[in-house]
């Protein structure tokens, strides 16, 4: 998976940076870029693994490792990145 996100990682931040506002990846904390990261990689190219698994794990990491505020943030970019996705198909 590492290397899928490290091979994808100006497209993966492109489109992170697509749905936060006021907070691109070179201004957002380091901890929570890597959670969107990975996050973002599991969902775009790992298609057996249910997009709300990733969601998941992504907030109760944040929740460990940064802030409540970061959950929340990371949880609300994902759930729009989710929702695009589905609406491609």
């Amino acid at each position: 998976m590492t290397a899928a996100i490290r091979e994808n990682k100006d497209a993966i931040d492109e489109l992170i940076n697509t749905f936060t506002k006021g907070w691109k990846t070179a201004r957002m904390p380091k901890v929570d870029l890597a959670i969107l990261r990975l996050a973002v990689g599991e969902i775009l190219y790992q298609e057996a693994l249910p997009p709300q698994v990733s969601i998941n794990e992504a907030v109760n990491i944040a929740k460990k490792y940064s802030t409540e505020e970061s959950g929340k943030f990371i949880n609300g970019v994902l759930g729009a990145i989710v929702r695009e996705k589905t609406d491609e198909r």
